[in-house]
């Protein structure tokens, strides 16, 4: 079958990166300063307030694609201890348990960790980044 959007798989994979980081990054936010939701904070000096400083830079770093593979690879190694320690002790089943978007953001991280930045990025445009343009691809 062809991929009809195959010709702008660098821009969504862009966008796919730039959103999942917005909204990574909005869950820091809303852990250290009660932003978006009810104003209710973390202890900055707890394991909450530690995942939400690694939300709310690792999502920034990954929004801005600024050495994305390490912001990536960080976010999805705090979602996948996440799962465990908040969400599989109560059932084994990610449906049940609610730790769908944290295994979500884990996989969605690593990929984007192992893809690297691509384009609209900080590190194409210091040419750290692994372009996907200039990356011969398999799937092309």
């Amino acid at each position: 079958m062809e991929r009809f959007l195959g010709n702008y798989s660098p821009q969504l994979f862009a966008l796919l990166r730039i959103v999942a980081g917005l909204m990574f990054a909005m869950h820091g936010s809303q852990k250290l300063f009660g932003w978006p939701g009810d104003g209710n904070t973390v202890e900055l000096a707890s394991m909450m307030g530690l995942a939400g400083i690694i939300e709310l830079v690792a999502g920034l770093m990954i929004v801005f694609g600024f050495l994305t593979t390490w912001a990536a690879f960080i976010a999805g190694l705090e979602m996948i201890v996440a799962y465990f320690m908040a969400h599989a002790l109560h059932h084994w089943s990610p449906v049940i348990n609610h730790g769908e978007p944290a295994l979500l953001y884990c996989f969605l991280f690593l990929y984007i960790a192992a893809h690297g930045s691509g384009i609209w990025s900080i590190d194409a445009a210091m040419h750290r980044g692994r372009s996907h343009d200039a990356v011969a691809s398999p799937y092309r």
